[in-house]
Order: C-alpha cells, then structure tokens, then sequence
C-alpha cells in the first residue's frame, strides 16, 4: 500500500489567512447626530458642553469611527473635537462608519507586515473566512506582495486562482 502524499505541502507554497491578521478589540461608531439642534445642525456651545461632560473612559482601548449618521451641516472642527478627546482613550480613530474603520485596521497591519518570509515565495492568500474581509485589504495585500513574489494565488492550495506570477 502506497502511502499518502501530502501534495500541498510539498509544493512550497505560503499560505496568508487575512482573517488571522485582523486586530482584535472592540469596534464603536460614535454618532455626531444625537447632539444636533433640532436634527439639523450643531451648536458649539452645547457641543463643547458635551465634549467636557462626556465619559470619555468608555472608549479605553477601542477602535472608533466618528461621523453624523444625519443628513446634517457638521462642521469639521466637531471631528476634530471629537477625535481629541478621544486620543487618550481609543486605540484608533478614524472618520466614517464601522466599515471604513475596519478598512482602517486591516491597512495598517497590512502595511506594517514584514514581507522577507514571503520574498520569491509562492503565495496563496487564503480566500474564505468565518468574518468578513474588507475587499480593500486582499488588494492592499497584492500590490505589497507583488514586487516580491514570485507568485500570488488567491483561494485554498487545493483550489486556486492565478492571480500573478514573475516572469522568468
């Protein structure tokens, strides 16, 4: 009897799981909205009194998104506001919703990978995931693995979609 042969494994290639790389900790929108005069604007005075009475702690080491879930005039300094009491607190900040944020996040890992175990490496960058991963992240992930590679396939090693390779 012949024994089973571990194709895949043999074959070299380095597998990425985006999923792994997500940060972990919790994600919060923070909404403008509910401190607008009659729905429809911002008053700085009763935005400052906010900003100085708000408990700022519960944000101690979360991932924030700031923005106006209204159709409403913000100017940009209540962001700023926002985003200034919040430094001391958040682990980041970002303007726009909880996907921009989660963009945000995958980015900055992404950016800061050290990418020297994957040069001239075959490379699949593994496609399924229990949570999502933002799209921008699989192409953030290409263009920086791209230079470097020899080749980049997306999906499982048993099933894979060419995706780039060096010419020889």
């Amino acid at each position: 009897m012949e024994d089973i042969v571990n194709k895949v494994k043999q074959s070299g290639l380095i597998q990425i799981d985006l999923e792994s790389l997500r940060p972990a900790g919790e994600r919060v929108f923070f909404d403008i909205a509910p401190q607008l005069y009659m729905g429809l604007a911002l008053r700085e005075k009763d935005f400052r009194t906010f900003i100085q009475t708000h408990d700022w702690a519960q944000y101690d080491g979360k991932h924030v998104a700031i923005a106006c879930s209204e159709d409403a005039i913000i100017p940009t300094w209540a962001y700023m506001l926002v985003s200034s009491s919040l430094t001391n607190h958040a682990a980041t900040i970002v303007f726009g919703n909880l996907a921009d944020l989660e963009k945000t996040l995958f980015d900055q890992v992404i950016q800061h990978m050290d990418l020297a175990e994957f040069e001239d490496g075959k490379i699949v960058i593994k496609g399924c995931s229990k949570e999502a991963v933002p799209l921008d992240a699989y192409v953030t992930l290409t263009n920086r693995l791209r230079p470097i590679a020899r080749s980049i396939f997306f999906g499982e090693p048993c099933s894979t979609v060419p995706i780039f390779k060096k010419a020889k």
